[in-house]
C-alpha cells in the first residue's frame, strides 16, 4: 500500500506567474486561487497535464483517485454540501463523462454547488467522431430539467482562468447547482501567461423590506402557521437565525426531505421530516396549516409527498416561499409571497420580524412537537431491530458525526430515529441525495472522512445500494480514512422495488431478488475490519468494536426480506393488495 498523502497547508494566494506555463498548471493554480485543497476523480490521457499541475503543486492541493468516476463524482458532490463551496471533480472523455453523469445530476437535483472538468479530444479532430467524442454541451445541456447551470468548453488557454472563475461563481450564485468544463487536451498543454482570478464569492440578495412587512402582516393572521426549511445554501448563522425567528414566533418548525440537519431535531420547535415515510400526523398538519413558509427549499415531489401536501398550482393553504434562485419561484406553485433572498441574508431578515407578546397557537406548536416525539417510539421487530441500530449508533458516537445513505427503503430507519443537531451547532451532518441516487452513500462517506478527518462518519447502505459503489472502500484504504463505519443492511432484495411490486402485482416477483457476497469478507479484502450482525444484541458490541478500531469498519447485517419499512412488510402489503 502506498503511504498516506498529508493532507495540505491552506492555500496561500498564488503569485502572478513570471514565464508561461502550461495551460494544466495555470488550471491547478487557478483551483486553489478559489480555495480547493482537495478535488477527486479517475486518472485519463485527456487531462495529463492537469495530472501534472497537480504533481506541481503537491501540498497545496491534492488529487482523491477514485475507483470509478461515478463515485469520485458523488464525493464531489458530497464535498459541496459540506463545505458549501463548489466539489471539484476530474473525469476523462466520453465514458469518463458519462459515469460522473449522475454525480452531476444529483448535484442539480440537491442544489449542490460542483465543478465537474471534463478531458476533451484535440481541438483538431473534433466533430469527426473522434475516439469517445461527445459534445458536453448537448450531453449536460442547461437549462430547468437539464444536468447542469452551465455547460462551457475552453478552447483558449490564456481565457482558462476566467473559465474556472466564471464556473465557480456560477455554481455557487442564486440556486447552487453544478457547472460543466471541457477542456481539449491541445488546450491544456498550450503556454499561457494569463494570470488566475481571484475567489469567486456569492452575490447574496436580501428579501425586499415590503415583503417582509407583508409576512409579518400574514403571520399576525395566521391560527395554524409551520415552517418547512431545508435546501441549500445555509451556514451557520443562517441556521442559527432560522432558529432565533422560529422561536420568536413559536413556530413549529420541519425540515425538508433529507435536509434534516438544517434546524435542531432536538429543539422544542422541531416538528419532523417532511418526505418519504413522513409521520401521517405531520402530513395531516401541514395539509390543515392555513400558513406554510417555505424557507430555502424547491418544494419538489417528494417533500409535498407527489404534490398532494401542497396542491398545485394553486395551493389552498397560505404559500410564502422564499428561495435564493428566481427561476423557481413561481415555477410549480403560485405562491401568496414570493421572497428571492439567499438563505444567508433570509433567515437573518426574518428573525427581525418582531412577534407580538401573545400568539394564538401555541397548543398547535406543542402537539407539532409531541407527535414528533412519539414518532421515535419504535414497534418492537425481532431476531434484527433497525431501530434500536440507529438509536445505539446515536447514543455511542459524537454528536458531530456525519451520516450518509444512498437511496432504498433501509433509509427510512435512519431519517426517522436519527436526530441531527442543526448546522450551526456542527456543520452538515446528513450527506443524502434527494435525486434519490443509488450508491451515493458509500463515497459520500468516505469523501467526508477524508475532508474532515476529525469526524466520525457513518454510512448506512443497503445491500443493492452499496455494491453500486462498493469498491470504493479501496479509495478510503488507500488515503487513510480512519473514523468511518459502513453498515450494509443485507436484506436479498432491491426493497424499494419489491414494495412496489407486491402493492402493484402482488405475489409475481420479477427482477428484484439479489445474490449478495459475504460483505465482512469483501471488506477484509480491501483492508477494512468486518463484521457480521443478525441479532439486536449483537449489534452494540460490534459497533464498539468498531469505534476501537483505528481503521474503517464494515458491518453487516442481515435482516429478513419481510422487514420492508419502518411502518410496513412486505406480507402486509401483499395482503391488503390481495384482497384489493
Amino acid at each position: 500500500m502506498s503511504p498516506t498523502p498529508a493532507l495540505p497547508q491552506p492555500a496561500a494566494p498564488v503569485a502572478p506567474p513570471s514565464s508561461p506555463r502550461l495551460a494544466g498548471h495555470a488550471l491547478v493554480e487557478a483551483l486553489i486561487a478559489q480555495g480547493v485543497d482537495t478535488c477527486f476523480g479517475v486518472p485519463g490521457e485527456s487531462y495529463l497535464a492537469v495530472l501534472d499541475g497537480l504533481h506541481e503543486h503537491r501540498g497545496r492541493i491534492r488529487f482523491i483517485a477514485c475507483r470509478q468516476e461515478g463515485g469520485a463524482a458523488f464525493m464531489a458532490e458530497a464535498q459541496g454540501k459540506l463545505t458549501g463551496r463548489p466539489g471539484v471533480c476530474f473525469v476523462t472523455r466520453g465514458p469518463g463523462a458519462t459515469n460522473a453523469s449522475i454525480g452531476v445530476h444529483t448535484a442539480f437535483q440537491d442544489s449542490t454547488p460542483l465543478v465537474l472538468f471534463v478531458g476533451q479530444v484535440a481541438s483538431a479532430q473534433r466533430d469527426r467522431e473522434a475516439f469517445q467524442e461527445i459534445d458536453y454541451r448537448q450531453m449536460f445541456g442547461p437549462g430547468t430539467l437539464g444536468l447542469a447551470k452551465w455547460v462551457a468548453q475552453v478552447d483558449s488557454a490564456d481565457r482558462l482562468p476566467e473559465y474556472v472563475a466564471r464556473a465557480f461563481r456560477t455554481a455557487m450564485q442564486g440556486r447552487p447547482g453544478p457547472v460543466v468544463l471541457a477542456l481539449p487536451e491541445d488546450m491544456l498543454t498550450t503556454p499561457t501567461l494569463a494570470p488566475v482570478l481571484p475567489r469567486a464569492e456569492p452575490v447574496h440578495a436580501w428579501p425586499a423590506p415590503g415583503a417582509l412587512r407583508e409576512l409579518r402582516t400574514r403571520l399576525l393572521a395566521a391560527q395554524r402557521p409551520i415552517v418547512i426549511a431545508g435546501g441549500s445554501g445555509w451556514d451557520a448563522e443562517a441556521a442559527a437565525a432560522l432558529q432565533r425567528f422560529s422561536e420568536n414566533w413559536q413556530l413549529p418548525t420541519a425540515c425538508g426531505w433529507r435536509f434534516q440537519d438544517t434546524f435542531d431535531n432536538r429543539h422544542p420547535l422541531y416538528a419532523g421530516d417532511v418526505g418519504i415515510g413522513i409521520n401521517p400526523k405531520l402530513a395531516v398538519r401541514i395539509r390543515d396549516a392555513d400558513l406554510v413558509i417555505a424557507l430555502g427549499i424547491r418544494l419538489g415531489e417528494m417533500t409535498t409527498g407527489g404534490y398532494t401536501l401542497l396542491q398545485p398550482p394553486r395551493p389552498a393553504q397560505t404559500l410564502v416561499h422564499i428561495h435564493a434562485g428566481a427561476e423557481e419561484l413561481g415555477r410549480v406553485y403560485a405562491a401568496d409571497l414570493l421572497m428571492q433572498a439567499s438563505m444567508a441574508t433570509a433567515a437573518k431578515a426574518l428573525e427581525s420580524l418582531a412577534a407580538p407578546p401573545t400568539l394564538p397557537w401555541a397548543a398547535h406548536t406543542a402537539a407539532a412537537q409531541a407527535d414528533y416525539e412519539a414518532n421515535l417510539v419504535a414497534p418492537a421487530v425481532a431476531p434484527l431491530d433497525l431501530a434500536v441500530v440507529v438509536k445505539t449508533l446515536q447514543r455511542l458516537l459524537p454528536e458531530d458525526t456525519v451520516y450518509t445513505n444512498g437511496a432504498g427503503n433501509y433509509a427510512g430507519w435512519l431519517h426517522r430515529y436519527g436526530r441531527h443537531p442543526g448546522l450551526q451547532h456542527h456543520g452538515r451532518t446528513q450527506l443524502a441525495p434527494t435525486s434519490g441516487a443509488m450508491g451515493y452513500g458509500l463515497p459520500a462517506a468516505v469523501a467526508a472522512a477524508l475532508l474532515q478527518p476529525q469526524r466520525w462518519v457513518v454510512n448506512l447502505a443497503g445491500d443493492g445500494d452499496f455494491l453500486m459503489n462498493g469498491q470504493e472502500l479501496a479509495t478510503a484504504t488507500g488515503y487513510g480514512a480512519k473514523q468511518l463505519i459502513s453498515i450494509v443492511v443485507d436484506n436479498g432484495t432491491y426493497g424499494t422495488i419489491r414494495m412496489h411490486q407486491e402493492r402493484e402485482y402482488p405475489g409475481r416477483v420479477s427482477g428484484s431478488d439479489l445474490f449478495n457476497p459475504d460483505f465482512a469478507a469483501l471488506a477484509r479484502a480491501y483492508g477494512w475490519q468486518a463484521g457480521f450482525v443478525d441479532r439486536t444484541e449483537a449489534f452494540e458490541p460490534a459497533l464498539r468494536r468498531a469505534l476501537d478500531a483505528g481503521m474503517p469498519t464494515l458491518l453487516h447485517l442481515k435482516l429478513d426480506s419481510d422487514v420492508i419499512t419502518t411502518r410496513t412488510t412486505l406480507g402486509a402489503i401483499r395482503a391488503a393488495a390481495l384482497k384489493g
